[in-house]
């Protein structure tokens, strides 16, 4: 499995943070903005807990983002904040997720 879908550049983050738009829902915000790619970034900051935790809270959302890359409608890039929570799973951050995409226009 490839991993091109992943925002690693420090630009690309700065762009999406300096002129992006924000979504907010109980679980996450999404910061986006239009581009020729389908692209996301993770941010977890340490108010998280451990690397451990932040490590796989970035797993769950890695997954729960490509649960829905193939219904997008257009390139966008994305970057996730998951709010400080006690306990994270994957199917809150796939409904979370999923309301924001459909509150945004995102899907098909």
């Amino acid at each position: 499995m490839t991993l091109d879908y992943r925002l690693k550049k420090e630009k690309d983050f700065n762009l999406v943070f300096n002129k992006g738009k924000r979504l907010f829902s109980s679980n996450l915000t999404v910061v986006y903005f239009p581009s020729n790619d389908l692209k996301a970034g993770f941010a977890v900051s340490k108010k998280h807990g451990g690397s451990v935790k932040r490590n796989r809270i970035k797993r769950l959302l890695r997954e729960s983002f490509r649960s829905f890359m193939p219904d997008f409608r257009q390139n966008f890039f994305f970057v996730f904040i998951p709010k400080v929570k006690d306990e994270y799973t994957l199917n809150s951050f796939k409904e979370s997720m999923g309301y924001i995409f459909k509150k945004g226009g995102f899907l098909k």
